[in-house]
C-alpha cells in the first residue's frame, strides 16, 4: 500500500465520518425543533376577567392579552401588592375574537391554555397559549355578579 492510497483511504474515512456527523446534527436539530414546537410543559385553565387583548408585532402578528383574576387579596409577606394579572398569547384568530368579545362584555371567563417550554416570537410574547374560551355561566345569568 503506497502513500497515495493511504491518503486516499484516510480522506474517504474522514468524508464518511463528516457526513455521518452532519446527518446526526441535522436529525437532532429537527428533533429539538419538533419538541419545542409541539411539546407542552403544562395544560390548565385560568378564570377571571379579560382586561386587554391586542394584535401586535413587527413581522409576526400575534394576539396578546391580560386576564385579571379579580381577587383583591391582601399583600404578600414583603408588603407588596399581590399580582393578579396573567399574561397570555392567542394563536388562533377565532379564539382571539372570542377573547375580545369576553373583554367587551366584561363577563368572567375561563381560558384554557397550553404552556410551552420556551416562548417563540412566532407564537406570541408569552409561553402561555390560549386555545379555548368558556364564558362563566353564573356571570352570564346574573350580570350583577361581575
Amino acid at each position: 500500500m503506497g502513500t497515495t492510497e493511504a491518503i486516499k483511504t484516510t480522506g474517504q474515512k474522514f468524508l464518511k465520518w463528516t457526513k455521518r456527523i452532519f446527518w446526526i446534527v441535522i436529525i437532532l436539530g429537527l428533533a429539538y425543533l419538533s419538541f419545542i414546537l409541539f411539546a407542552n410543559y403544562s395544560e390548565g385553565t385560568r378564570t377571571g376577567y379579560v382586561t386587554k387583548i391586542s394584535h401586535k408585532g413587527y413581522i409576526f402578528k400575534t394576539y396578546e392579552g391580560e386576564l385579571n383574576f379579580g381577587f383583591f387579596g391582601g399583600s404578600a409577606n414583603n408588603g407588596a401588592q399581590a399580582n393578579n394579572v396573567w399574561y397570555f398569547s392567542v394563536v388562533n384568530s377565532k379564539v382571539a375574537q372570542q377573547v375580545e368579545q369576553a373583554s367587551k362584555s366584561g363577563h368572567k371567563v375561563t381560558l384554557y391554555y397550553k404552556q410551552k417550554y420556551i416562548k417563540l416570537s412566532v407564537r406570541g410574547d408569552t409561553e402561555y397559549l390560549v386555545y379555548k374560551v368558556e364564558a362563566d355561566s353564573a356571570s352570564l345569568r346574573n350580570p350583577a355578579i361581575q
